[in-house]
């Protein structure tokens, strides 16, 4: 496995981060069987394999991811060991300040994700999702009173437009407080929309890109079918992709995918890998595993050769932006 510093910063990460939203969604999706008899199996391979960065959130099946970090991965290895990413934001319940980046919300959040967690502080804090009502200002002092406090080591983004990700930053510098090291944006193969502006800014600014669905909800395997599902159980019941959501083009990158795989002797899935690794604002792509065998792949690609210019001119030149990167 391969570390590096996460962003402009002294952070350092497993090359790969394991994400947690299948953990505790047993009975809420098909392919989402995890919850804390299944859970362990996957923390002890990804940290047998190196891996140390694992990524959840509050909203992760209504907390319960966050509940079995806590039962099992915590007492695997020293807390200091690992690399704890969470996020906050997305409704957690009816009341009105069960959700948002206002002060109220955030302060009763942190304090209800560390005992979840069962740990004193989390390494790499998110704002999920920003809401309407509250000023960056608000949300940017609040954060950095948590820096402050010692319960969260750095602080994040996720999914926003890049001009309120540029507020954060900006009000960071002029008030001194703790800034932003990275960004948890979809970004894939696939769906590079985020070239036309977020990953510029986090380029310039210094922000490492720790992108989630960077296998484009399994699509990028090559195992799909033009009529829809495939050959996992995820193709076959996954409500949010349809036969439908992929373009021609995007058929044509995975074509494009598997041939250089074929060349290379590898999986469609770790060129993909590869692909975002080769993106110099790239820091650990996070994988979602439901086989013990796809932490396997994620961490064999960390060691394979860089792609060539000309295989990542292959794998690009297909693609067709859904609006210019230059617009």
């Amino acid at each position: 496995m391969k570390y590096v510093p996460l962003g402009r910063s002294g952070l350092m990460v497993s090359r790969v981060c394991l994400g947690g939203n299948s953990w505790g969604a047993k009975g809420r999706r098909p392919w989402g069987k995890f919850d804390a008899d299944e859970a362990p199996a996957y923390f002890k391979r990804a940290l047998d394999l190196g891996i140390t960065f694992f990524d959840t959130a509050d909203a992760y099946n209504l907390g319960r991811s966050e509940e079995i970090v806590g039962e099992s991965l915590m007492r695997m290895v020293p807390r200091d060991e690992l690399v704890l990413s969470t996020k906050f934001g997305i409704k957690m319940g009816d009341k009105p300040n069960d959700a948002g980046v206002g002060r109220k919300h955030l302060m009763s959040a942190i304090d209800a994700q560390l005992k979840r967690l069962k740990t004193d502080y989390i390494d790499v804090y998110h704002i999920h999702r920003l809401d309407p009502h509250t000023p960056i200002e608000e949300a940017m002092y609040s954060l950095d009173t948590l820096v402050r406090s010692g319960k969260v080591r750095y602080i994040a983004g996720s999914t926003m437009p890049a001009y309120k990700f540029a507020q954060m930053c900006m009000i960071a510098d002029w008030k001194g407080y703790a800034r932003p090291i990275a960004m948890q944006n979809l970004y894939n193969m696939v769906q590079r929309e985020e070239e036309r502006e977020m990953n510029r800014l986090c380029r310039e600014q210094g922000v490492g890109l720790i992108p989630y669905s960077p296998l484009a909800r399994g699509f990028l395997a090559g195992n799909r079918s033009r009529e829809g599902g495939g050959e996992t159980e995820r193709a076959k019941t996954d409500s949010l992709v349809k036969a439908d959501t992929w373009r021609d083009c995007d058929w044509t990158i995975v074509e494009a995918l598997k041939a250089i795989a074929r060349n290379r002797g590898c999986k469609p899935t770790q060129v993909a890998l590869l692909w975002l690794w080769s993106k110099p604002y790239m820091a650990s792509p996070i994988i979602g595993a439901t086989r013990l065998e796809q932490l396997d792949d994620a961490a064999a690609a960390t060691a394979m050769p860089p792609l060539l210019p000309e295989e990542v001119a292959a794998l690009e030149a297909p693609y067709q932006f859904r609006v210019s990167p230059e617009s």
